[in-house]
């Protein structure tokens, strides 16, 4: 074979990322229980920049419905305060001097299918990603064997391991996702 521009292993690096990226964002949706990772995706406008709030303050989960941020800076507290009440997160935190304390109130069954749903988006995000990252590998292909890189058959076979790889991701995005759904919906 030749010396190519197809990375299959770059390929795989680049759809576990979506695999994993979805990971992340499941961690901040919310199921009744209280996890640090729940204010990740918030950014708090500290020092003239949006901020992680783990950046500001130490994030800790006392309690099974209670999660607190000590903050750093006595000057971020309503700064913080504001960010958490403005996400989409539903949590009214209480000030405390420089802690805040969000107890993390239980779910309605109306609120469980909206976030069921945000699941859903999510999921059909990471599903996009890996299929660009698929489109990438096949058009890499299609250029190596009209450059004459590649053989007919050798074509064939790379873009049968693209394939693998992409319903091998797949199958990892529904099944986080139907993970997910469960535990969103579990009283």
């Amino acid at each position: 074979m030749s010396d190519v521009d197809y990375d299959e292993a770059d390929l795989k690096r680049r759809m576990d990322g979506a695999v994993d990226s979805l990971k992340k964002e499941f961690g901040g949706l919310r199921t009744g229980r209280a996890s640090a990772a729940l204010l990740d995706p918030i950014k708090v406008e500290a020092y003239g920049s949006p901020t992680p709030i783990s950046q500001v303050g130490t994030v800790s989960v006392p309690e099974p419905r209670m999660i607190s941020v000590q903050v750093w800076d006595k000057d971020l507290v309503g700064a913080v305060d504001k960010a958490i009440r403005n996400s989409a997160l539903g949590l009214n935190p209480v000030v405390e001097g420089q802690l805040l304390r969000i107890p993390i109130p239980p779910l309605n069954e109306e609120r469980r299918a909206e976030i069921a749903k945000l699941a859903g988006t999510y999921a059909e995000n990471a599903r996009v990603a890996v299929r660009n990252v698929r489109r990438d590998g096949m058009d890499a292909l299609k250029k190596m064997e009209k450059d004459g890189d590649l053989s007919e058959d050798e074509h064939k076979m790379f873009a049968e391991d693209v394939q693998k790889l992409t319903d091998n991701a797949i199958k990892g995005i529904d099944d986080s996702l139907k993970t997910k759904q469960e535990e969103i919906m579990q009283v």
